[in-house]
Formats: structure tokens, C-alpha cells, sequence
């Protein structure tokens, strides 16, 4: 059957019947639907908002039972936190005590930016969980100076200017002064075994650029950096 035929300006709003019986049936759909909006409306006051109120209670839930209160050392000092459990040790860093100087990059382990050194050995802060370093021994580059007096590397970097931007300098000095310790230990790289003296490695310019490898210099101050740690190393009696 064809749609009825409308001309211009024709009102076709529904129209109250005349009819008593047919006004009766009209009512009852008026008020059936009046009734339903009414439910609904109740329904969403007193049903839907209890449900919304339970989830973010469980959310609140969830996140506190993600919560743990650690004791970080850090630079000799003690730190006591209240930490998501999924909180990385560069966030605690950076975040919850302001050590600044170690910096995210790349927040994937990839540049270094971020190195400092756990009981002694160098690591990527951005991938060890803060609750993980509890009881060990941070060292970030804000612990290797003595009061004013820069650390054997710290001055090297100045003097042969590792550094440009100085972004990735932070994690370079961490870098460099675990290389030195390293070395001290006789701890043999892949060079050491290419040149057949990994049962005493020597320092040279290919070791540094090796053991170094791991912390990128995007402003590409690499022939400095090569300078100071060899400085450096002979500071140390290396």
C-alpha cells in the first residue's frame, strides 16, 4: 500500500480522536507510556547508579590491593614508599623521591638514558620494578660526587666535554663508572674474547666502545666519551 500523499504545509502531528471509544484506547497509550518513561527514570536513579557506585568501589579496591610500602636505599639513604606494585624503579626515582638526574628516553631498556647502578652493576632503571630493588643498593648520578668534589668520571666528562645536550650524560657517568669497577674485577667483554684476553682484558678504545655500547648519544659526542673514560681509567690506576 502507498505511503499517503501529503501536501504542503498539511499538519500530519498525531491528532486526538473525536470518538469517545477511540479517545479511551488513546488515553491508555498516553498513559501506558507515561508510566514506562516513569520506570525508566526510576530505574536509572535507584537501579543503574548502585551498579556504577559497586564498580568503582572495586576499582578502588583493586588499586590498593596493587599498592605495597617498601623501604628504598638510595645514594646511603633510606626512602620508605607507598608504591603500585607495576611501579618501575626510574618512576620511583623521577616521580616519588625527585631524583631527576636519571632520564626516560625510550622507557624500553634501549638507550641507557635512564642507567644507574644496583649493588654495584649497572642497569636500566625504566625496566627494574621499584619493589623488585628493595633492600639493594641504588646509586643514581646524584650519589657519585662527594659533597663538591666530582667523581673521577664526572670530571673527565667535563674536561673532554662528553657531553652536548646532555640528556643521555647521566646514564653515560653510571655507565662509565660500573665499566671501571669492572674492569678492576677483570670482567671480559665480547672484545675480550675477539682479541683472546679475556682472562685479563686491557682497556683500549674498542673495549670502551664496547662495554659502552648499551648508552646512546644521540648528539653523537662518542670520540668524547671514549676520551673520558680512558681519563678516567687512569685516575682509577687502570
Amino acid at each position: 500500500m502507498s505511503a499517503p500523499h501529503c501536501t504542503e504545509g498539511e499538519d500530519l502531528s498525531p491528532v486526538e480522536p473525536n470518538q469517545p471509544e477511540d479517545r479511551a484506547a488513546w488515553e491508555l497509550s498516553r498513559r501506558s507510556f507515561l508510566q514506562s518513561a516513569n520506570a525508566l527514570g526510576a530505574g536509572v536513579a535507584t537501579g543503574f547508579a548502585p551498579v556504577a557506585d559497586a564498580e568503582t568501589k572495586q576499582q578502588i579496591r583493586s588499586a590498593q590491593a596493587m599498592k605495597q610500602s617498601i623501604m628504598l636505599k638510595i645514594n646511603g639513604e633510606s626512602h620508605p614508599l607507598t608504591l603500585d606494585t607495576r611501579t618501575s624503579l626510574l618512576d620511583a626515582l623521577r616521580e616519588h623521591l625527585i631524583l631527576t638526574g636519571s632520564k626516560k628516553g625510550c622507557d624500553h631498556g634501549q638507550c641507557g638514558a635512564c642507567t644507574v647502578l644496583q649493588n654495584g652493576r649497572r642497569v636500566n632503571s625504566c625496566l627494574v620494578l621499584a619493589v623488585a630493588a628493595e633492600g639493594d643498593d641504588i646509586t643514581t648520578i646524584e650519589g657519585l660526587a662527594q659533597g663538591d668534589n666530582l667523581s673521577a668520571v664526572q670530571e673527565a666528562f667535563l674536561e673532554h666535554d662528553g657531553y652536548q645536550c646532555g640528556y643521555c650524560t647521566p646514564g653515560q657517568i653510571c655507565s662509565a663508572t660500573a665499566l671501571l669497577d669492572e674492569m678492576k674485577k677483570g670482567h671480559a667483554s665480547v672484545v675480550s674474547f675477539e682479541n683472546g684476553t679475556q682472562n685479563s682484558p686491557t682497556l683500549t678504545d674498542h673495549e670502551i666502545r664496547e662495554r659502552m655500547s648499551g648508552n646512546i648519544c644521540r648528539c653523537g659526542a662518542y670520540p668524547n666519551i671514549v676520551s673520558a673514560v680512558r681519563q678516567a681509567a687512569k685516575q682509577v690506576n687502570l
